[in-house]
C-alpha cells in the first residue's frame, strides 16, 4: 500500500537509516511544547504517521490506548516488532481518506499528526482536515507539527504555514490553542536551519 500513498516518497527506500536515526529521539524532548495538552487520565489516542512507534510506545506507557497508523510497511513492521504493547493497535491506513479507520466510526480524545501535514499538497490537506476533525471526540485535541527548511533529497514536502493550517482547521470547528515555533532537536537538522511549528486545536463543534 505504501508505494502509492502520497507523502511517503523516500521513506520505504530509506527505512533502515531512518529507523536508526529515529530510535534515539526522546518523546519528552520532542513533544515538550505540547506535553501539557496530553490527558492525565487514560485516554484513546490516534497517532497518524506513527513511524516506528516511538510516540505510541511512550503514550502507552503513560496509560493511554493508541491506534497507530503507518502506511510504510517497513516502518510499521519495525514498530510492531519494537513495541508490542497490548495498548497499541497498528493499522495500515493513510491520509487524506483514512478509509480503514473511518469505517470503524471511532472517536479519540487526542489526534496526533507529528511530521505528517507538510507531506500533503494543498488539495490533499483540504481533503484531510474534515476527515481528521471527524475523528475527534467533543472537546478533543488535535496536535500537529509542521517542518520548515530544506527538503531532504528524495522526499516530498511542501512549505505549509501555520496561518493557512489554522484557517483550514477553523473551517471545521477546530479552535487554535497553541502556535509555537522552535528549532529542530536533531543536530543535523538544526545545522541545516530546520525549524518546527507546533500547533494544537480543540474540537469546538459541539458548541456550534
Amino acid at each position: 500500500m505504501s508505494v502509492n500513498v502520497s507523502g511517503t516518497q523516500g521513506y520505504a527506500e530509506n527505512a533502515e537509516s531512518l529507523i536508526e536515526q529515529w530510535q534515539d529521539i526522546s518523546f519528552g524532548e520532542q513533544h515538550e511544547p505540547v506535553m501539557h495538552l496530553l490527558p492525565t487520565h487514560p485516554a484513546c489516542i490516534f497517532d497518524v504517521g506513527a513511524g516506528i512507534g516511538t510516540d505510541a510506545a511512550a503514550l502507552a506507557t503513560l496509560g493511554h490506548t493508541v491506534v497507530a497508523v503507518e502506511p510504510v510497511d517497513a516502518l510499521r513492521c519495525a514498530g510492531m516488532k519494537r513495541h508490542s504493547s497490548p495498548r497499541i493497535e497498528w493499522l495500515d491506513d493513510s491520509l487524506p481518506d483514512l478509509a480503514v479507520l473511518h469505517s470503524r466510526r471511532e472517536r479519540f480524545s487526542i489526534v496526533m499528526l507529528s511530521a505528517v501535514w507538510m507531506h500533503l499538497d494543498e488539495d490533499e490537506r483540504r481533503r484531510s482536515m474534515p476527515n481528521v476533525s471527524a475523528l475527534l471526540s467533543d472537546g478533543g485535541t488535535l496536535i500537529m507539527s509542521l517542518r520548515h527548511g530544506p527538503v531532504p533529497q528524495g522526499r516530498r514536502m511542501f512549505d505549509v504555514s501555520a496561518e493557512d493550517t489554522i484557517q483550514l482547521a477553523n473551517a471545521y470547528g477546530l479552535r487554535n490553542v497553541l502556535n509555537v515555533r522552535k528549532e529542530s532537536i536533531q543536530p543535523g537538522n538544526r545545522r541545516m536551519g530546520v525549524t518546527w511549528t507546533r500547533l494544537a486545536f480543540i474540537n469546538d463543534r459541539a458548541r456550534g
